[in-house]
């Protein structure tokens, strides 16, 4: 799996993000997920999702799988996540 071919959203804050994210995923906070379900449930790439610790990113997955979006999995710390699609390149 490359970064192509997964679409990682980030849930963590602007300011988390700021901070060091995996390379080319896209930052949706948590909080604003409500407002952006729609864009979120059009994404056609699998979708993984990933925070700081994983509780917030788990959060996330519950969310999205209760709107009906199956393409998604919870990836946990944004750094596991970027170790794994480093691995995988």
């Amino acid at each position: 799996m490359k970064n192509t071919e997964v679409k990682v959203i980030d849930v963590r804050t602007p300011m988390e993000f700021a901070g060091g994210h995996v390379e080319g995923s896209i930052n949706i906070p948590l909080d604003t997920f409500g407002k952006r379900v729609n864009e979120i449930l059009e994404i056609k790439e699998p979708i993984v999702l990933c925070c700081a610790s994983g509780m917030r990113s788990f959060s996330a997955y519950q969310y999205l799988t209760e709107k009906g979006c199956t393409n998604v999995s919870d990836g946990g710390p944004w750094y596991t996540v970027a170790d794994v699609l480093s691995e995988v390149k």
